[in-house]
Protein backbone atom coordinates (compact mmCIF):
# COMPACT_ATOMS: atom_id res chain seq x y z
CA UNK A 1 0.00 0.00 0.00
CA UNK A 2 1.19 3.34 -1.12
CA UNK A 3 0.48 6.87 1.42
CA UNK A 4 1.27 9.65 0.72
CA UNK A 5 1.46 12.50 3.23
CA UNK A 6 3.00 9.83 4.95
CA UNK A 7 5.19 12.15 7.09
CA UNK A 8 2.71 12.97 9.86
CA UNK A 9 -0.54 13.26 10.64
CA UNK A 10 -3.60 11.07 8.90
CA UNK A 11 -0.99 9.93 6.35
CA UNK A 12 1.21 8.72 9.31
CA UNK A 13 -1.41 7.06 11.37
CA UNK A 14 -2.34 5.12 8.47
CA UNK A 15 0.66 4.05 7.52
CA UNK A 16 0.95 2.50 11.70
CA UNK A 17 -2.18 1.50 11.50
CA UNK A 18 -1.99 -0.36 8.11
CA UNK A 19 1.37 -1.65 8.94
CA UNK A 20 0.16 -3.16 12.25
CA UNK A 21 -2.56 -4.96 10.32
CA UNK A 22 0.28 -6.89 8.25
CA UNK A 23 0.08 -4.69 4.94
CA UNK A 24 3.32 -4.04 3.80
CA UNK A 25 3.58 -0.13 3.73
CA UNK A 26 5.49 2.39 1.50
CA UNK A 27 5.69 6.13 2.33
CA UNK A 28 5.61 8.53 0.36
CA UNK A 29 6.25 12.46 1.80
CA UNK A 30 8.36 15.58 0.97
CA UNK A 31 10.91 15.99 3.74
CA UNK A 32 14.14 13.54 4.09
CA UNK A 33 14.21 14.44 7.65
CA UNK A 34 10.15 13.91 8.48
CA UNK A 35 10.15 11.21 6.26
CA UNK A 36 12.93 9.08 7.71
CA UNK A 37 11.47 9.68 11.58
CA UNK A 38 7.80 8.71 9.96
CA UNK A 39 9.70 5.41 9.03
CA UNK A 40 11.30 4.84 12.13
CA UNK A 41 7.79 5.29 13.81
CA UNK A 42 6.51 2.57 11.38
CA UNK A 43 8.97 -0.13 12.08
CA UNK A 44 8.73 1.10 16.02
CA UNK A 45 4.85 -0.06 15.83
CA UNK A 46 4.81 -3.27 13.91
CA UNK A 47 8.29 -4.53 13.62
CA UNK A 48 8.58 -4.29 10.07
CA UNK A 49 10.79 -1.51 8.44
CA UNK A 50 8.92 0.51 5.29
CA UNK A 51 9.95 1.54 2.05
CA UNK A 52 10.32 5.16 1.91
CA UNK A 53 10.36 7.62 -1.46
CA UNK A 54 10.29 11.35 -1.50
CA UNK A 55 8.71 13.87 -3.34
CA UNK A 56 7.69 17.09 -3.81
CA UNK A 57 3.95 17.26 -4.82
CA UNK A 58 4.58 21.65 -5.65
CA UNK A 59 6.91 20.06 -8.61
CA UNK A 60 5.19 17.91 -10.99
CA UNK A 61 8.41 16.67 -12.06
CA UNK A 62 8.76 14.88 -8.97
CA UNK A 63 5.30 13.06 -9.16
CA UNK A 64 6.61 11.48 -12.41
CA UNK A 65 9.71 10.81 -10.87
CA UNK A 66 7.99 8.84 -7.91
CA UNK A 67 5.76 7.17 -10.47
CA UNK A 68 8.73 6.07 -12.35
CA UNK A 69 10.49 4.52 -8.81
CA UNK A 70 7.25 3.00 -7.87
CA UNK A 71 6.84 1.24 -11.15
CA UNK A 72 10.22 0.27 -11.27
CA UNK A 73 9.81 -1.41 -7.54
CA UNK A 74 6.52 -3.21 -7.48
CA UNK A 75 4.34 -4.88 -10.10
CA UNK A 76 1.43 -4.40 -8.09
CA UNK A 77 0.66 -2.01 -5.58
CA UNK A 78 -2.57 -3.15 -4.25
CA UNK A 79 -3.96 0.57 -2.92
CA UNK A 80 -3.05 3.93 -3.62
CA UNK A 81 -4.08 6.59 -0.60
CA UNK A 82 -3.71 9.76 -1.79
CA UNK A 83 -3.45 11.69 0.97
CA UNK A 84 -0.82 14.51 0.60
CA UNK A 85 -1.94 18.26 0.44
CA UNK A 86 -1.27 21.24 2.24
CA UNK A 87 -3.32 24.18 3.35
CA UNK A 88 -1.39 27.34 1.92
CA UNK A 89 -1.69 30.72 3.62
CA UNK A 90 -0.31 33.09 0.66
CA UNK A 91 -1.15 32.75 -3.04
CA UNK A 92 1.46 31.18 -4.04
CA UNK A 93 2.84 29.93 -7.80
CA UNK A 94 4.61 26.63 -8.47
CA UNK A 95 7.37 26.02 -10.55
CA UNK A 96 4.36 24.26 -13.03
CA UNK A 97 2.59 27.67 -12.88
CA UNK A 98 -0.29 26.29 -11.11
CA UNK A 99 -1.68 27.63 -7.41
CA UNK A 100 -0.01 25.86 -4.72
CA UNK A 101 -2.79 23.84 -3.03
CA UNK A 102 -4.37 22.98 -6.03
CA UNK A 103 -1.45 21.36 -7.48
CA UNK A 104 -0.50 19.49 -4.15
CA UNK A 105 -3.75 18.38 -3.43
CA UNK A 106 -5.59 18.09 -6.81
CA UNK A 107 -3.57 17.91 -9.86
CA UNK A 108 0.08 16.28 -8.24
CA UNK A 109 -2.71 13.18 -7.06
CA UNK A 110 -4.31 13.24 -10.21
CA UNK A 111 -1.06 12.94 -12.26
CA UNK A 112 0.58 10.01 -9.85
CA UNK A 113 -2.99 8.19 -10.14
CA UNK A 114 -2.88 8.42 -14.13
CA UNK A 115 0.74 7.41 -14.08
CA UNK A 116 0.21 3.78 -12.23
CA UNK A 117 -3.30 3.27 -12.91
CA UNK A 118 -2.11 -0.20 -14.22
CA UNK A 119 -0.31 -0.66 -10.94
CA UNK A 120 -3.33 0.01 -9.23
CA UNK A 121 -5.93 -2.26 -7.02
CA UNK A 122 -7.58 0.09 -5.12
CA UNK A 123 -7.57 4.49 -4.50
CA UNK A 124 -8.55 6.33 -1.58
CA UNK A 125 -8.19 10.04 -1.33
CA UNK A 126 -8.21 12.05 1.23
CA UNK A 127 -11.05 14.68 0.61
CA UNK A 128 -12.27 16.90 3.09
CA UNK A 129 -16.19 18.82 4.34
CA UNK A 130 -14.27 21.94 3.34
CA UNK A 131 -15.47 20.97 -0.04
CA UNK A 132 -18.64 23.42 0.86
CA UNK A 133 -15.66 26.31 0.19
CA UNK A 134 -14.71 25.35 -2.97
CA UNK A 135 -15.48 27.20 -6.17
CA UNK A 136 -14.00 25.11 -8.93
CA UNK A 137 -13.81 26.32 -12.64
CA UNK A 138 -11.97 24.23 -14.46
CA UNK A 139 -11.33 26.09 -17.32
CA UNK A 140 -9.17 28.62 -14.78
CA UNK A 141 -7.60 26.11 -12.51
CA UNK A 142 -5.81 29.52 -10.98
CA UNK A 143 -8.60 31.45 -10.26
CA UNK A 144 -7.81 31.13 -6.52
CA UNK A 145 -4.72 33.32 -7.15
CA UNK A 146 -7.31 36.14 -7.43
CA UNK A 147 -8.09 37.47 -3.99
CA UNK A 148 -6.78 34.57 -2.57
CA UNK A 149 -8.37 33.32 0.64
CA UNK A 150 -6.80 30.18 1.84
CA UNK A 151 -9.88 28.12 3.14
CA UNK A 152 -11.37 28.85 -0.46
CA UNK A 153 -8.71 27.76 -2.10
CA UNK A 154 -8.34 24.71 0.19
CA UNK A 155 -11.80 23.87 -0.19
CA UNK A 156 -12.15 24.17 -4.51
CA UNK A 157 -8.72 21.58 -4.09
CA UNK A 158 -10.99 18.96 -2.08
CA UNK A 159 -13.81 19.82 -4.23
CA UNK A 160 -11.57 18.86 -6.87
CA UNK A 161 -10.80 15.61 -4.75
CA UNK A 162 -14.27 14.39 -4.33
CA UNK A 163 -15.06 15.20 -8.56
CA UNK A 164 -11.77 13.20 -8.97
CA UNK A 165 -12.37 10.27 -7.32
CA UNK A 166 -15.78 10.04 -9.20
CA UNK A 167 -14.83 10.53 -12.08
CA UNK A 168 -12.09 7.63 -12.00
CA UNK A 169 -14.67 5.53 -10.81
CA UNK A 170 -16.54 5.97 -13.67
CA UNK A 171 -13.55 5.70 -16.54
CA UNK A 172 -11.48 3.42 -14.68
CA UNK A 173 -14.43 0.91 -13.52
CA UNK A 174 -11.56 -2.21 -12.99
CA UNK A 175 -10.05 0.37 -9.90
CA UNK A 176 -12.19 0.86 -6.90
CA UNK A 177 -11.77 4.45 -5.76
CA UNK A 178 -13.14 6.10 -2.78
CA UNK A 179 -12.90 9.64 -1.31
CA UNK A 180 -13.54 10.42 2.56
CA UNK A 181 -14.07 13.25 4.86
CA UNK A 182 -11.33 12.96 8.02
CA UNK A 183 -13.28 15.13 10.29
CA UNK A 184 -11.29 18.39 11.85
CA UNK A 185 -8.05 16.80 12.80
CA UNK A 186 -5.27 18.42 14.67
CA UNK A 187 -2.01 17.83 12.30
CA UNK A 188 1.07 20.08 11.06
CA UNK A 189 -1.62 22.04 8.30
CA UNK A 190 -1.57 25.69 9.41
CA UNK A 191 1.44 25.84 11.58
CA UNK A 192 2.75 29.27 10.49
CA UNK A 193 -0.60 30.77 11.43
CA UNK A 194 -1.89 32.53 14.83
CA UNK A 195 -5.38 32.58 13.11
CA UNK A 196 -5.45 29.20 12.37
CA UNK A 197 -3.77 27.70 14.95
CA UNK A 198 -6.59 29.74 17.28
CA UNK A 199 -9.00 28.32 14.76
CA UNK A 200 -8.16 24.55 15.81
CA UNK A 201 -8.22 25.43 19.16
CA UNK A 202 -11.36 26.59 19.30
CA UNK A 203 -12.65 24.23 16.89
CA UNK A 204 -13.96 20.90 18.20
CA UNK A 205 -11.21 18.38 16.44
CA UNK A 206 -9.81 14.96 16.73
CA UNK A 207 -6.61 12.55 16.30
CA UNK A 208 -4.96 11.89 13.04
CA UNK A 209 -5.26 8.23 14.40
CA UNK A 210 -9.04 9.05 14.60
CA UNK A 211 -8.90 11.21 11.32
CA UNK A 212 -7.33 7.86 9.37
CA UNK A 213 -9.79 5.57 10.30
CA UNK A 214 -11.88 5.79 7.33
CA UNK A 215 -8.94 5.50 5.02
CA UNK A 216 -7.63 2.43 6.76
CA UNK A 217 -10.95 1.13 6.63
CA UNK A 218 -11.81 1.99 3.08
CA UNK A 219 -8.49 0.16 2.30
CA UNK A 220 -9.38 -2.71 3.63
CA UNK A 221 -12.89 -3.19 3.13
CA UNK A 222 -14.59 -5.74 0.80
CA UNK A 223 -15.54 -3.52 -2.23
CA UNK A 224 -18.62 -5.23 -3.33
CA UNK A 225 -19.97 -3.59 0.33
CA UNK A 226 -18.94 0.19 -1.13
CA UNK A 227 -20.09 2.19 -3.27
CA UNK A 228 -16.85 3.26 -5.86
CA UNK A 229 -16.50 6.43 -6.79
CA UNK A 230 -18.60 7.20 -3.17
CA UNK A 231 -17.73 10.14 -0.58
CA UNK A 232 -17.35 8.63 3.11
CA UNK A 233 -17.35 10.01 6.33
CA UNK A 234 -17.15 7.71 9.81
CA UNK A 235 -17.26 5.06 7.79
CA UNK A 236 -20.42 5.34 5.97
CA UNK A 237 -21.26 6.86 2.93
CA UNK A 238 -22.36 10.51 2.45
CA UNK A 239 -23.44 12.75 0.00
CA UNK A 240 -21.65 15.80 -0.82
CA UNK A 241 -22.97 19.03 -2.11
CA UNK A 242 -23.78 18.89 -5.11
CA UNK A 243 -20.90 21.18 -6.82
CA UNK A 244 -18.96 18.06 -5.66
CA UNK A 245 -21.71 15.24 -6.75
CA UNK A 246 -22.20 17.19 -10.52
CA UNK A 247 -21.13 14.40 -13.72
CA UNK A 248 -20.48 17.37 -16.02
CA UNK A 249 -17.77 19.02 -14.08
CA UNK A 250 -16.01 16.27 -12.96
CA UNK A 251 -15.74 15.44 -17.05
CA UNK A 252 -14.65 18.91 -17.53
CA UNK A 253 -12.15 19.06 -14.60
CA UNK A 254 -10.60 15.54 -15.69
CA UNK A 255 -9.88 17.35 -19.10
CA UNK A 256 -8.38 20.38 -17.87
CA UNK A 257 -6.42 18.11 -15.43
CA UNK A 258 -4.80 15.99 -18.01
CA UNK A 259 -3.92 19.22 -20.23
CA UNK A 260 -2.45 20.89 -17.14
CA UNK A 261 -0.09 17.84 -16.25
CA UNK A 262 0.55 16.99 -19.80
CA UNK A 263 -1.17 13.68 -20.39
CA UNK A 264 -4.16 12.32 -22.69
CA UNK A 265 -7.33 12.57 -21.18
Amino acid sequence: MVVTGASSGIGLAAAVDLARRGDRVVLVGRDPARLRAAGDRVRESSGEQPELFRADFAVLDDVRGLAERLRAAYDRIDVLANNAGAIVLQPVTTVDGFELSMQANHLAPFLLSNLLRDRVGRMVVTASGAHRSGLLDPDDLNAALRRYRPMRAYGTSKQANILFTAEAARRWPEIPAHSFHPGVVRTRFGNESRLVALGMRLLPFRSPEKGAETLVWLANQDPARLVTGGYYADRRPRRPLPKAADPALAARLWTASAKAVGIDA
